[in-house]
């Protein structure tokens, strides 16, 4: 087996662990409604529009396939490009503590097994990290 197929077998597994579609809405529904909700997510809620539909749309999309599920982003818009997407946004430390934070809680909430969640949140800061465009 080539590296090339583990990492996507490994990806496709992600997706099958969260409990594919259904889960995956459910976190990501949970994800902006505690966005919406708590005040220590102001920071990132004032990013996205009004209402918020589009976005949880996005995010479901986008982590369909980056879980190894449908790539329902990249057919509705090619590339996910999340860096150049985001670089209209300043995002810093606390931006991006404040995401992850949003997305540990949610995935607390909707009953994701511990070990997943300390997985997922491994490459979600990857992610969030590389995100920062802002001088601290």
């Amino acid at each position: 087996m080539t590296q090339e197929t583990q990492q996507q077998e490994e990806k496709s597994n992600l997706y099958t662990l969260i409990g594919g579609a259904d889960k995956l809405r459910e976190l990501v529904d949970r994800f902006y409604d505690l966005m919406e909700l708590e005040p220590e997510f102001a920071g990132i809620r004032v990013m996205h529009p009004q209402p918020i539909d589009s976005s949880r749309d996005k995010l479901f999309w986008f982590l369909s396939g980056w879980m190894g599920g449908p790539d329902l982003y990249v057919e509705q818009f090619g590339h996910p490009r999340l860096r150049a997407r985001h670089l209209a946004y300043p995002i810093g430390i606390s931006e991006r503590d404040q995401w992850l934070r949003c997305m540990a809680w949610a995935m607390q909430e909707v009953g994701i097994e511990e070990g997943f969640q300390l997985h997922l949140m491994n490459s979600f800061f990857q992610t969030a990290d590389w995100m920062r465009n802002k001088a601290e």
